[in-house]
């Protein structure tokens, strides 16, 4: 049956591509980005291809911006059966240079460079606030749509390092491991009115936002990038389509009994000890 699927951050590499799969299956995508150009592209793309989507401005930090999009959502495609909560990100002003604090760290007078005590305390707010305040505000507008309907369920994009922190990332490792707790809190706050709540945990896919940080501009793996395909027992990233699977099976109602989990699809790296 095909139903109405809203998702946040879909301009982006990975949930555009979790648009475009859920689009071949018949629903009605709303694809929601803070950048109109890129949600239209999507959605272009879509219809193109003969499925049904809009492209509509959003902004996850900003209630009334939701409100609105809400509202042409709901005019041209219908109730929201469906969210997925996609919009998130990381700040340089959040992390740290090194993995490892060392004494001369403090000495360091090199422009850019930051310790633990150097982080920005507005730069972790925004990280904080783009990953959870962005997906608990979202809910709280689409979700009304949702009680009282069947076959009606949250998807939220946490992060295998909500599981184990990443080094120099605390900001965006605190607020993934929040979206995992929300999610676990929420599938049990909706859980007599019909809404299933669950969570993917991807571990590295290369995106524009962390390409920079993983590779060099030839292609090859930075030093972290080779310590991350180092600790990834299935020996690559992740691709976009790795996700569709995991996406599919939890929006469908052959998942009506699972609520509240959180899902690595992260090549092995979260089972990994490292030895």
């Amino acid at each position: 049956m095909s139903k109405v699927i809203v998702l946040t951050g879909a301009g982006g590499v990975l949930c555009s591509s979790l648009a475009k799969a859920l689009a071949k299956q018949g629903h009605k995508i709303a694809v929601l980005d803070l950048k109109l150009e890129a949600a239209e592209k999507v959605a272009h793309d879509i219809n193109i291809a003969g499925g049904t989507a809009i492209g509509v401005v959003a902004n996850v930090l900003e209630k009334a911006s939701l409100e609105t999009a809400k509202k042409e959502v709901n005019s041209k495609l219908g109730s929201c059966d469906i969210l997925i909560n996609g919009a998130g990100g990381n700040h340089p002003l959040g992390t740290t240079s090194n993995p490892h604090l060392l004494e001369e760290d403090l000495q360091n007078t090199t422009e850019g460079f930051k310790t633990f005590f150097d982080l920005d305390s507005e730069g972790i707010q925004f990280v904080f606030n783009l990953n959870f305040i962005g997906t608990l505000l979202p809910t709280q507008v689409f979700a009304k749509d949702m009680v009282g309907k069947k076959g009606c369920s949250i998807l939220n994009i946490s992060s295998m390092n909500a599981f184990t922190p990443l080094t120099k990332i605390p900001a965006y490792s605190g607020a993934k491991a929040a979206v995992s707790n929300f999610t676990q809190w929420l599938a049990v706050h909706f859980s007599k009115v019909g809404i299933r709540v669950n969570a993917l945990a991807p571990g590295f896919f290369l995106t524009d936002q962390n390409r920079a940080l993983l590779t060099t501009e030839n292609g090859d793996l930075t030093p972290r990038g080779n310590t991350i395909i180092g600790q990834t027992p299935m020996g690559r990233f992740g691709e976009p389509e790795d996700l569709i699977s995991t996406t599919l099976y939890l929006c469908d109602d052959a998942s009506s009994f699972v609520t509240g989990v959180v899902i690595p699809i992260d090549g092995g790296f979260s089972a990994f000890s490292g030895v």
